[in-house]
């Protein structure tokens, strides 16, 4: 399988970064029994909805690694090898909304009893193509455009969100880790 990465950090702020492989996926997201859970921090919530925000969920669908594993994640865990690997598949369908956030990583933070959220790094990774409406923002700086298999990460608790204002679901696979000796 042939894989390439390339890794450009922000040029004002070195929380985040693009990177990108070839994808080889095709379609087989789509088809995973995605579930809806509540957004996992409370407080956040309750901020969102004293500024407003209406929806009864904050949330996309997901399918994470409580659940069997896709075979073709192996090649994924080959391309970004981390210590305390964890996935989920993120869909949002049109209107969901994810205001601006700090991920907490309760459950994975619980999973692999990791103290400090300076030494996670999350990635997310882009697995069709951007459309008008899909939206993702990292510490100020918007990101669209995307083509399937690019995608972005960060350290800790960089601030961002996420938006389906369009027609058509936004997927993303979404990993996270611990770094072992790597930037």
């Amino acid at each position: 399988m042939m894989w390439y990465t390339m890794a450009i950090p922000d040029p004002l702020n070195r929380t985040w970064g693009r990177m990108s492989l070839i994808p080889f996926w095709e379609l087989l997201h789509r088809d995973l029994p995605y579930i809806n859970e509540d957004f996992n921090n409370q407080q956040d919530v309750h901020a969102w909805r004293e500024l407003g925000y209406t929806q009864q969920r904050f949330t996309g669908d997901m399918y994470d690694m409580r659940f069997p594993e896709p075979d073709w994640i192996a090649s994924v865990r080959e391309f970004l090898p981390m210590k305390n690997w964890a996935w989920s598949f993120y869909r949002m369908r049109p209107g969901d909304v994810l205001p601006l956030h700090c991920d907490i990583y309760a459950r994975y933070r619980d999973l692999y009893a990791v103290k400090d959220t300076s030494s996670i790094r999350r990635y997310i990774i882009f697995l069709e193509d951007w459309q008008s409406g899909h939206y993702l923002e990292l510490d100020g700086t918007p990101i669209t455009g995307w083509r399937a298999g690019e995608g972005v990460y960060w350290h800790g608790d960089t601030p961002h969100l996420a938006a389906n204002i369009g027609s058509t679901p936004r997927y993303t696979l979404q990993i996270t880790g611990t770094l072992e000796g790597r930037y």
